[in-house]
């Protein structure tokens, strides 16, 4: 899949995180990243197969988690999508920014930065 088959860069790594935080997680892989794909998650070795187990292993633990996309960007190359994500309905959860980096319309590098929603906040604008 590619921008030249009507999809764009942004629609791709919003399908990515959807299918995986759906539980398809190898499909997710197999459609939307090169093999060369690299993270830059320090809990994980850098590799696909690493990242892609931890994520199996995180969807077996938590069938029921809610993703949503708050907002999502475009520029050029490079890819953000702003997100809410609960392990679970009663899960305040947490606000998720993961960056993505294409070449040939596949992802080739992904950062993820994360920060838990407190129960209560001082500031009146929330998180989103």
């Amino acid at each position: 899949m590619s921008e030249s088959q009507g999809i764009t860069k942004k629609e791709i790594a919003v399908s990515f995180l959807e299918r995986i935080a759906s539980g398809d997680v190898r499909g997710a892989f197999k459609n939307y990243a090169e093999n060369d794909f690299q993270h830059h998650n320090p809990y994980f070795r850098g590799d696909a197969e690493s990242l892609m187990q931890a994520m199996e292993e995180n969807a077996a633990k938590n069938p029921d988690k809610i993703f949503e996309v708050k907002r999502a960007m475009e520029d050029g190359e490079s890819v953000a999508v702003h997100s809410h994500v609960r392990q679970n309905p009663d899960d305040p959860g947490a606000v998720v920014v993961h960056i993505f980096r294409f070449e040939n319309g596949k992802i080739v590098e992904l950062w993820d930065i994360g920060q838990p929603i407190p129960e209560e906040s001082l500031n009146e604008n929330g998180v989103f």
